[in-house]
């Protein structure tokens, strides 16, 4: 009997972090062997202030949860002492805290990570970690779209007032 229920409390928790996962923006596991506990909670906090939240899962249980939604990559990098991060307002904010943290704190070990569903390496991750975040990428869409209306728009103004200018010398 009481191994039903553990195996019962087991799959509970796997639909639990299923849960995360799938409604994640992204997903990063780092190992943070030798962190001491000043150090772990700093980074707590910096997760918390970008909309991230840090657990210690077993990793069999965040093994099957990661099966579980389709990210079988992920499973490779589940050994050891790790730290599952979820982002869930920014794509990018996990990865730019971890790799921030891991500049001052190297024994912070970033394995790899899920961002909007697509796998990535350590290196993939720190190179995700360096792009801004997406209201400052939208922005910059937006001025390259509208760098050439603005041109055409100042350049017809331009054509206009010299237009009336030799119309009027002419008069």
């Amino acid at each position: 009997m009481a191994n039903q229920s553990i195996i019962e409390l087991k799959a509970q928790e796997v639909e639990k972090i299923a849960e995360k996962m799938s409604s994640a923006k992204s997903i990063v596991v780092a190992e943070y062997r030798g962190l001491t506990v000043e150090k772990t909670e700093a980074l707590r906090q910096q997760l918390r202030e970008q909309g991230c939240e840090i657990m210690v899962i077993k990793n069999n249980i965040s093994r099957r949860a990661a099966e579980k939604v389709g990210y079988g990559d992920l499973t490779s990098d589940l050994k050891g002492p790790n730290g599952v991060v979820f982002a869930f307002e920014d794509s990018v904010a996990a990865a730019k805290v971890l790799h921030g943290f891991a500049k001052k704190n190297p024994k912070l070990v970033v394995k790899s990570g899920v961002v909007d569903g697509d796998f990535y390496q350590p290196a993939q991750i720190k190179e995700i970690a360096s792009l801004p975040n997406k209201d400052v990428l939208l922005t910059m869409l937006a001025t390259q779209l509208y760098a050439p209306l603005r041109d055409l728009a100042i350049g017809l103004d331009l054509l206009t007032k010299e237009e009336s200018e030799t119309a009027e010398e002419s008069n």
